[in-house]
């Protein structure tokens, strides 16, 4: 690393917030996606916006790639560092700045772990929706990269529904506010754009998310099953019933049987073949109507039981199982691959079964919980990446899982985005035009390409022929970050002249 950058970073961010040493950047070199793994160059860990943008502008001028990080939750390998690059974390950025309970609004520092902003909202009967089995530990900043869902997205829906504000720093260091003069600003919709772009346009610092009125009543409900089947089947009567639990669950019987051997027992039956975790919310008369009606359906599909938590901490036990479930993995093998594909839900025992198929064909332990409600699939497979061979067969697992996925009228992901896990397989449901298009937007917000390099999107030859980056041509702020669609609107015969 050039010595004259690591001078001006050092004054920046003092010994707190630069990681230099060997030992203590390979905490950095990888996500929850363990076969890729590479040890960042540096670590870079501001304490605030205005520490950010001075950072990012020094690398710029430098002209260092950068990889934005979070807490590194992350499972496709999006804040895998990249060669000669550096990283970035938000870590130290984990305020509370400002909450609302009127306007039902929070405006927080990306670095703030999920569950946090709940608890701190709840004193106002408020709470913050989107939910990933890993709130404890994942940050709001690396749900927004995402576009991070969560067992009760299935009511509330993924991060994007609830960001009504960002700010974010730019490739050179300049700042850009998307929540002020006012929240959801008027014109192009960049806010929306930012949401799910795995840091390839910009680090965002800053977000201001809407809160959502704690319900009236709750209620938890274990569905037991000696059949994944027949609990893949409630699920769908219960959705074309119009029945409208806030989340459904599904966890089988290798994964019960994890969970029960672990720190996170929750009292699932060791026995049952699969269990269905339920929450109902809303009104007295909503939880009464919907209870009745998904006890109907769980009658008919031949639940073995129905149990009901009596209280919060019975279920707190019960959901803190569920989110548990990963960690509890842990127990079978010593690594996990977390698949994430989303499938129509009337094929969602047909595919569910499918993808354990495919991972018994290839000699693999595979346990499936998943959120049943959204038809977002997690089988996840436990392996040793120490076995090379055995590597091999869960990588062919994975791409052949996404492959018979989308072939059934599913897609690559519901909540995890695609990072590096799958990159590859961005042609099996884009076109290249779809591509393109996705690619353009990079012309104004990173035109040299740093952000995040070579993640999400597919390195096709036909990019090597692309102009040089629109907002390379002015020198004008404003215009570099004007509008997303007038770089789309530049002539192809713009976009084929070679760089």
């Amino acid at each position: 690393m050039d010595r004259a950058l690591l001078h001006e970073l050092r004054a920046i961010l003092g010994p707190r917030g630069l990681i230099e040493d060997r030992t203590r950047r390979v905490a950095y070199e990888c996500d929850g996606l363990a076969f890729e793994r590479r040890v960042p160059e540096l670590v870079l860990l501001p304490a605030d916006t205005a520490q950010a943008a001075r950072c990012m502008r020094a690398l710029h001028d430098h002209g260092v790639p950068v990889v934005p990080r979070g807490a590194g939750t992350g499972l496709t390998g999006g804040a895998t560092p990249v060669e000669g690059g550096v990283v970035i974390g938000t870590a130290r950025m984990r305020r509370v700045l400002e909450l609302d309970p009127v306007d039902r609004i929070a405006r927080v520092e990306a670095g703030l772990v999920n569950v946090e902003l709940s608890r701190a909202a709840a004193k106002h009967g408020l709470f913050y929706a989107p939910d990933p089995s890993s709130q404890r530990a994942c940050t709001l900043g690396g749900n927004v990269a995402n576009n991070a869902g969560g067992p009760h997205c299935f009511r509330h829906g993924n991060t994007t529904r609830h960001v009504v504000g960002l700010v974010a720093v730019m490739h050179d260091g300049e700042v850009l506010d998307l929540s002020e003069p006012r929240v959801d600003p008027l014109g192009d919709d960049l806010v929306g754009l930012l949401v799910g772009s795995e840091g390839m346009f910009a680090l965002v610092t800053e977000i201001t998310v809407r809160l959502t009125p704690a319900p009236q009543r709750v209620e938890t409900l274990l569905a037991v099953f000696d059949d994944l089947d027949a609990a893949c089947d409630a699920v769908s009567e219960m959705i074309a019933e119009q029945l409208e639990p806030s989340a459904l669950e599904i966890l089988d019987k290798l994964t019960i049987e994890a969970v029960e051997a672990s720190v996170f027992a929750a009292g699932y039956p060791p026995d049952a073949e699969a269990v269905l975790l339920i929450e109902v919310e809303g009104s007295d008369a909503e939880v009464e109507a919907n209870s009745a009606g998904i006890a109907r359906v769980l009658e008919r599909r031949g639940a073995l039981e129905t149990r009901r938590a009596t209280g919060d901490e019975e279920r707190a036990k019960l959901w803190a199982g569920r989110k548990g479930a990963y960690g509890a993995m842990g127990r079978v093998a010593p690594d996990l691959y977390v698949t994430d594909v989303v499938v129509p839900r009337t094929k969602l025992r047909e595919l569910v079964r499918r993808t354990t198929e495919i991972c018994r064909e290839r000699g693999l332990k595979v346990a499936n919980v998943f959120h049943a409600g959204d038809g977002n699939l997690h089988p996840n497979v436990s392996y040793d990446r120490r076995d090379p061979d055995e590597v091999a067969r869960v990588l062919d697992a994975g791409e052949k899982i996404m492959e018979v996925c989308i072939e059934a009228g599913g897609t690559l992901s519901g909540e995890h985005g695609i990072g590096l896990e799958k990159q590859k397989q961005m042609h099996l449901y884009f076109s290249p035009a779809d591509l393109d298009a996705m690619e353009r937007p990079r012309d104004v917000f990173d035109p040299a390409r740093r952000m995040n390099p070579g993640k999400t999107l597919p390195i096709r030859a036909c990019m090597e022929t692309r102009t040089r980056p629109i907002a390379a041509a002015s020198s004008d702020p404003a215009a570099r970050r004007a509008s997303p669609d007038a770089a789309a609107a530049q002539s192809t015969s713009d976009r084929e002249r070679p760089r």
